[in-house]
């Protein structure tokens, strides 16, 4: 203040505005000295006010910022001390060294100073140090977007509890589209009268309205078999929390009504147009369908799937219709083909090859160039016997190419066939895909999320025990001049036995058909059983697998492999199949290394337990009670351990994904 009270009184501009004065009054002084002494006094007089106007202005100047800076400076102390934002100092250690009062209301006693910056959250400290500048908090209730300023150690915390409520609420109100299909509805009331009928729709329509009025769904039926929902993605998370539970409902009519009727539901949702939505819910219920129905899927517009159900065994539902319009559409694709290129999937098993014999059939019968992908490499014990067999036959051997060999047979006219697989890492040889337009996809597996990328025919019942049975079916709508050889007939009848475990697994009247088709074109059983012959040291190396087998959840056999000891796909599948005709044993996994490095995990049940969910979720696949996996990068133990956490997710929170 001392510093301001000597500067200057007057502006400068003043001061030479009275220096100018004081020379024109010398001139007059030295003129007129009267009128010098009269205007002298006046000029001292204006400086005198002008000196005491101007200090009082600058006394006002000086008592207003002061007056300022005292504000200012209350208002910062009040903005850090009272303001609805958090602010947080921490040490090197994450321990906080000073909270503002606004943080303070959230400590357990008065103050959070002191404590590490974990007791706001478990994970904070870590969380901040991989941070980059942002990270969100959720603390009783609130929300805050967390600013981090490293080099200061600061933490600056602002409430977005309102905002995260809006994204919530916006969220819980995505529309979601359902279409929930009667899986068997056509096939149970073609027999039956009009009562009957009219009682089962009253009885299934009364089921699902009141489902859709409990989770207050809109739902309109739009054919027989056929209803639309519109619901929410809170009341989707609703359902998922339940396990979709109406599945159960809808199944246990078949308990009370006899009626075996289930549902298939498909799910569309995201932030896609709803048009978009419909056509998703569609795809999610093509893929619940090729999965064998009674399940849920739901598929995302990123092109995440989830599925929930599907642990009942499906009921046969294909007809000699649609093999004989299948027959007669494959037919037709041949013979519109410059060639046709077969392959089934890697590491081939007896239902593999023999389908693909069959089709080569079908291809010959109407005098196309057909050509069967084998890799020599690539064949298992198991078939090598019947592949000496193939090579004894000149005629048919002479079909059989190596992968390499397979690409330079290609035209822009050729079609690809795949056989006993439909996902395109797993066949023989993938690049071929990639190079044609016109592939026909023929299966027995549950489609799984990974398809053939745009194919022009697809035959996949899950129903059927087997790839080599639906092919016969195919055979039998062919041209009549189609001549099965024995070795050809019996290939595909060995891939029913297997398959099949001699008849006793996944088999329908139409497999017995099948096999009496095969048996009178002179498939030779005797051979097949030579065909399935092991040798002793597999058997003994077998059964020491067998031995290694332990008990889980009273019911579940689960055998491990001796470390750095490797075992093929098909002995740890056999070990898998012996376990469960032991007494008690409902489900049977077997662990163990495989040939190519990968831990193999073979997976079997009597259906109570469905273990293509449970190798799903371990990347795998299969049918309700035949499924496997193969995982990388892990260890016998770490895969042992994994696959118990599942069967307790299984067991106790129901299946998803």
């Amino acid at each position: 203040m001392e510093d301001v009270q000597k500067k200057p009184m007057l502006s400068s501009h003043l001061w030479v505005i009275y220096l100018v004065s004081v020379i024109l009054l010398g001139f007059i002084w030295y003129f007129q000295w009267i009128l010098g002494l009269v205007l002298t006094v006046v000029l001292a007089g204006v400086l005198y006010y002008s000196i005491q106007t101007e200090r009082k202005r600058q006394q006002e100047t000086e008592n207003y910022i002061a007056t300022l800076s005292h504000r200012v400076k209350r208002v910062g102390e009040e903005a850090l001390l009272e303001m609805p934002i958090g602010i947080i100092l921490y040490n090197d250690d994450y321990k906080i060294e000073w909270a503002n009062p606004y943080m303070n209301e959230f400590a357990d006693d008065d103050t959070l100073v002191g404590n590490s910056l974990n007791v706001l959250s478990d994970d904070l400290s870590t969380r901040i140090k991989e941070s980059d500048g942002e990270i969100w908090l959720e603390l009783n209730g609130y929300h805050f977007q967390v600013t981090v300023k490293k080099a200061e150690r600061l933490l600056y915390l602002s409430d977005r509890t309102a905002q995260s409520d809006i994204q919530t609420r916006y969220n819980n109100e995505k529309a979601v589209i359902a279409i929930i299909f009667l899986d068997n509805y056509e096939e149970i009331t073609q027999n039956m009268d009009d009562t009957l009928k009219s009682q089962l729709n009253s009885k299934v329509t009364s089921v699902l309205n009141n489902w859709s009025n409990d989770y207050e769904i809109y739902l309109k039926r739009t054919s027989q078999d056929r209803f639309v929902a519109v619901l929410t993605k809170e009341t989707l998370d609703q359902l998922e929390k339940a396990k979709f539970d109406i599945l159960d409902e809808v199944r246990e009519l078949n308990a009370e009504q006899n009626i075996p009727i289930t549902l298939s539901i498909g799910i569309g949702l995201g932030d896609s147009l709803l048009p978009e939505l419909g056509e998703m819910a569609q795809s999610s219920l093509d893929l619940a369908l090729g999965r064998g129905g009674d399940q849920v899927v739901i598929k995302d517009d990123l092109g995440k799937v989830r599925f929930y159900g599907g642990r009942t065994n499906p009921m046969e539902k294909r007809t000699r219709v649609r093999a004989r319009v299948i027959s007669h559409a494959l037919k037709d694709l041949v013979q519109g083909s410059d060639n046709v290129i077969i392959m089934g999937h890697k590491a081939p098993d007896m239902d593999s090859i023999g389908s693909a014999i069959g089709i080569l059939n079908i291809v010959k019968a109407n005098n196309v160039d057909g050509y069967v992908v084998l890799d020599p490499d690539d064949v298992d014990t198991g078939v090598y016997r019947l592949i000496d067999e193939l090579k004894e036959e000149e005629e048919i051997w002479q079909h059989f190419i190596e992968p390499e060999e397979s690409e330079a047979l290609l035209t822009s006219r050729s079609l690809v066939v795949v056989v006993d697989t439909h996902k395109p890492s797993m066949v023989a040889h993938e690049r071929l895909l990639n190079k044609t337009e016109y592939k026909v996809v023929i299966d027995h597996h549950r489609r799984a999320e990974e398809f053939v990328d745009n194919p022009t025919l697809v035959y996949m019942e899950p129903y059927a025990s087997s790839t080599a049975e639906l092919v016969t079916e195919l055979l039998e709508y062919q041209p009549n001049n189609l001549k099965l050889k024995m070795l050809e007939a019996t290939s595909l009848l060995a891939g029913i036995i297997v398959d099949t475990k001699s008849f006793t697994l996944r088999t329908g009247s139409r497999t017995f058909d099948a096999a009496s088709y095969l048996r009178s074109k002179g498939a030779d059983t005797v051979l097949v059983q030579r065909f399935m012959k092991e040798d002793l040291d597999i058997y003994i190396k077998r059964s020491k697998l067998i031995e290694r087998a332990k008990i889980h959840r009273n019911t579940i056999a689960i055998a491990k492999g001796t470390p750095d000891e490797e075992y093929s796909g098909v002995l740890i599948a056999q070990a898998a199949d012996t376990l469960l005709t032991m007494s008690s044993i409902n489900a049977s996994f077997v662990i163990s290394e495989r040939n190519d490095g990968r831990i193999g995990i073979s997976a079997r049940s009597l259906g109570d337990i469905n273990v293509q969910i449970i190798m799903e979720k371990m990347n795998g696949g299969g049918h309700l009670t035949n499924a496997a996996t193969q995982i990388e990068d892990t260890t016998i133990d770490d895969a042992e351990a994994l696959l118990k956490d599942i069967l307790e997710e299984y067991f106790t929170g129901g299946e998803n994904e």
